[in-house]
Parts: structure tokens; C-alpha cells; sequence
């Protein structure tokens, strides 16, 4: 349960903020000194400060600099009326998380408590690297720990203890869905700026318009709606690590931006012309293709070549062998645990059903399909039929379609589909269809996708979706030697 100190003089404020989090599972303390808050800081180590900018002993920024003393790494949200809000910005520039202004407006102070809390559980729950085993209770506890045995994840550690400790920006590189911010916050954990702030931006949640000013901050007045000097991550994180999600998604203007951040730690605010001088470290983490796109033009190469300091990549879970039981058995515990779910296995049918499956979603699917699973168990043992829709046709689905893949023609497969009972031929004809297309233009093409989209008569965004829905992999269809094209034969590649 995570604790909120809340430090004001003003018993309104402290009566608004308990009534506002009083459902919400947060523990709830109060001072109405700057001495109170710092020695309940001392004895019980809250989670997050909301401290106002006047207070009878000493000023909200000497109190929060003494905060930093006890902890540097405690998020604090100050309160300050409108004429004095210049403090606040201040103590955001020093690593404050933000600023609220009186009176407070109770969806926002919810809104930024929820990202302060967050901030703060990236920087704390640590992330654990096996050592040797995995699985078992003490596993259970540890709600971010790195699972897996397999040689593809232990070279993935290997790579994060050699890159952890240099001071150079990293490229996290997988599927959507394998853990590229558990491996960023592994590296920060283990760096030299592990005392200093870590944040998180999710490049791809963020509109365009907004995005610049996110990570850079704006000036009052610099477009509408702008009615206050915002502090951006950039400048709020310096001496920390800022970690960039979905890097491809980036705009023109921003990429320009980043990289002079990058070569200079210096940037302008929109709308201003001080430039700033910063030092954070980047760990970027993409699911695409950057190289594809900087040919194409709508990634900088240069920009690339800036991030791609250090590159890890993760493979998708469908790639690394037994730890899919591992993982399995991992979330299974976990969640029965956190249900209160009197569940002691799985059965054998479900377990080959998960096992068979080819996991487009990765280990985030996993971890919602054990869940959704478990909510449904009523017995002793999850069984198969509990399981996910998608789980259980696809499986089956992946089966016929691998039989698929060893070159056999398409009727005859449709023929196998028929004698198998299949309910849903059309889709698996169409699927078989359209990733057999595929495979052989992108092989013509060399994987140049944006020739392989002239070639189909569809956007490149387009194929960039169809060969990540059906789980193409083109390094291996490149490298497939050619095959005869008069039976319609199905050659998937599978990643």
C-alpha cells in the first residue's frame, strides 16, 4: 500500500485530498509544518509529498531541498496558489514531479498523483535478475522479476551487465509485448544514475502536438492553451535516465530536437530561445524497423546511428523454448496468489493449448490470458475450456498451419482443414492466403517493404501491420530459397 504525505497549513487542502483518495487504497499522512512532514518522511518513508509552497516555518523550496537530502529520489507535487507559482517552477527545474495550483481541481490532482506514484514505483520496485533459478515462492514475491533460462534471455542479461554500467544511450530492440521497459529499468537499476530520477515517456501514447512540449517543456503563451512556463522531461530529469518507448513514432520536429540532445545535452523550450542545458541518459525501445525506415526516409539515419549506442534485443517468447513454461508457471502463482484463487495447477490439455500457442502479444498476452483464465476457474485445476477464445483456436489454428509450412499444397491443406472439423476455414484460408502473398513478395523484393508495398498496392503502414499480425519474420523469408509457385503452395515464415 503506497503513502501519500500531504504537507500544508491549510486545513481545507488537507480535508480536499483525504476525501479525494479516501477509496483509493492510499495511506494517508498530513503536517501542517515543514519539520512534521520531513520527520514523518524520516520514520515512515512515504511515497509521494504533496508540499505546498508556503509554510510557517520555512519556504516549500527549502523544504523540498531538505526532502532531496532524506531522499533524492522521493516524488514530491508542490501546492501553490497562483501568484506564487514561480517557486513551484523552480523546484520543478530542481526535480519536483510537478505543480498544482489552489484552489486544486480534484480530477487533475488525481490525474498527476497516479503519474507521480508510477514515476516512483519505476525508480523503487527493483527489477530482478535470476541468478540461478527461477519459479518457487520466493519468485512470487518479487512482481518484476526476469524470467527465463533459455540462451536467447541469458544473453539478454549478459548485454544489460555489460551496458549498465557505461554511461552511453541504449536501443532496446523486440515485439511488442516482451518487456523492452522491465529491460530499461534493469539498466537504470544498475547504472551510476541509479540515485538519480527515472522517467518514462511512451512516445506512441502522446500526440505529435503535444509530444514536443512533454519532453521538452513550452513557454507561457507559446500556443493556445499554453498558460503557464511548463517544465519538460528533459529538464526535469536532468542527471537521471529518461526512457523513450516506441522511438519510430517520433515526428520530424522532434527527432531534430532529440538529436541535438543528444550530440549537446542542450535544448530550446517551444516557444522560447534560452537554450537549457541538460544530462540525462536515453534508453530508446522501438518494435520496428528502423534501419527500413531511415532508408525510407522517415526516420533520421543520423538520428539512428545516435541511439543505436548499444543495442539489446529481445526475442519474442514464441523463440525461447521452456521458458514459456517457466513464465506460465510464474504468472499462474502470481495471480492465483493476488485473486485469492484456491487453484493448484494446470491441466495437461490447457497447458499444451498455452504451450502450442504462438503469443503475437508476447509476455503482456500471457500475463492477461493467465489472468482472464484464472477469474474463470471455479475448480481446483485450470482447465482448457477457461481459456481465451484466441488461445484456443489458434493453437489449433497454429498446428494445421504449420503442417502448412512444410510446402504442401494449399488444397490439399484446405482438404486436412475439412477432415479436422475446422469452424472457421475461411479465416484460416484467407490467413494462409495472405501470409503466403506476402512471404513471396517480400523475398522479391528483398524485404525493401516500401517496394513490396508498391507491389501490392498498399501503404507501407499497411504491410508494416499485416507482417506484424501474421508473425512474418523477414530476415528468414529473405533467406528462403526460392520455391515453385504453380500449386499455390503455403510458405509462412513464422517468427
Amino acid at each position: 500500500m503506497s503513502t501519500l504525505l500531504v504537507i500544508d497549513d491549510d486545513r481545507t487542502t488537507l480535508n480536499l485530498v483525504c476525501h479525494a483518495f479516501r477509496d483509493s487504497g492510499l495511506t494517508i499522512e498530513t503536517a501542517k509544518t515543514a519539520s512534521a512532514g520531513l520527520a514523518i518522511i524520516a520514520e515512515k518513508r512515504p511515497d509521494l509529498v504533496l508540499l505546498d509552497v508556503m509554510l510557517p516555518d520555512i519556504s516549500g523550496l527549502e523544504a523540498f531541498q531538505k526532502i532531496r537530502q532524506l531522499d533524492p529520489r522521493l516524488a514530491v507535487i508542490f501546492i501553490t496558489a497562483g501568484g506564487t507559482s514561480d517557486t513551484a517552477i523552480e523546484a520543478v527545474k530542481e526535480g519536483a514531479c510537478d505543480f498544482l495550483l489552489k484552489p486544486l481541481d480534484i480530477s487533475r490532482l488525481c490525474e498527476v498523483v497516479h503519474q507521480a506514484l508510477e514515476m516512483r514505483r519505476l525508480m523503487y520496485v527493483p527489477v530482478t535478475i535470476p541468478g540461478g533459478t527461477e519459479g518457487g515462492a520466493n519468485a512470487d514475491r518479487q512482481e518484476d522479476l526476469m524470467v527465463g533460462r533459455s540462451p536467447q534471455i541469458m544473453q539478454v542479461y549478459k548485454a544489460i551487465g555489460q551496458v549498465a554500467p557505461q554511461d552511453v544511450t541504449v536501443l532496446v530492440r523486440g515485439e511488442s509485448g516482451t518487456g523492452k521497459e522491465l529491460i530499461a529499468r534493469a539498466i537504470y537499476q544498475h547504472s551510476q544514475r541509479a540515485r538519480a530520477p527515472f522517467l518514462a515517456v511512451n512516445c506512441a501514447a502522446i500526440p505529435d502536438a503535444l509530444l514536443e512540449s512533454e519532453l521538452f517543456g513550452h513557454e507561457k503563451g507559446s500556443f493556445t492553451g499554453a498558460d503557464r512556463q511548463r517544465i519538460g522531461k528533459f529538464e526535469q530529469c536532468s542527471g537521471g535516465t529518461i526512457f523513450l518507448d516506441e522511438i519510430g513514432d517520433l515526428s520530424p520536429l522532434v527527432q531534430a530536437k532529440l538529436l541535438r540532445l543528444l550530440q549537446e545535452q542542450r535544448f530550446e523550450r517551444v516557444g522560447g530561445n534560452q537554450t537549457i542545458q541538460t544530462d540525462v541518459r536515453i534508453i530508446a525501445a522501438t518494435h520496428c524497423d528502423l534501419e527500413a525506415m531511415s532508408q525510407e526516409g522517415t526516420f533520421r539515419a543520423d538520428l539512428y546511428y545516435r541511439l543505436n549506442g548499444f543495442t539489446i534485443t529481445i526475442p519474442p517468447l514464441r523463440e525461447r523454448g521452456d521458458d514459456m513454461v517457466l513464465l506460465l508457471e510464474r504468472y499462474f502463482n502470481l495471480y492465483a496468489r493476488q485473486l485469492g484463487k484456491d487453484v493448484h495447477g494446470i491441466a495437461p490439455d490447457a497447458l499444451k493449448l498455452l504451450v502450442q500457442y504462438r503469443w503475437p502479444g508476447n509476455v503482456r498476452e500471457m500475463q492477461s490470458a493467465v489472468r482472464r483464465a484464472l477469474l474463470q476457474t471455479t475448480g481446483p485445476v485450470l482447465t482448457a475450456d477457461v481459456l481465451p477464445d484466441e488461445i484456443r483456436m489458434g493453437a489449433r489454428r497454429n498446428s494445421r498451419v504449420g503442417a502448412a509450412q512444410g510446402g504442401q499444397p494449399l488444397e490439399r491443406q484446405i482438404d486436412e482443414w475439412l477432415r479436422a472439423g475446422s469452424t472457421d476455414l475461411y479465416n484460416e484460408t484467407l490467413t494462409a492466403m495472405e501470409r503466403l502473398l506476402l512471404t513471396r513478395v517480400l523475398k522479391l523484393s528483398g524485404g525493401n517493404q516500401s517496394q513490396a508495398a508498391r507491389i501490392l498496392g498498399i501503404t507501407r503502414g499497411s504491410l508494416r501491420n499485416k507482417i506484424h499480425a501474421l508473425n512474418i519474420h523477414i530476415e528468414s523469408v529473405v533467406l528462403l530459397d526460392e520455391q515453385p509457385t504453380k500449386n499455390l503452395e503455403v510458405a509462412a515464415v513464422e517468427g
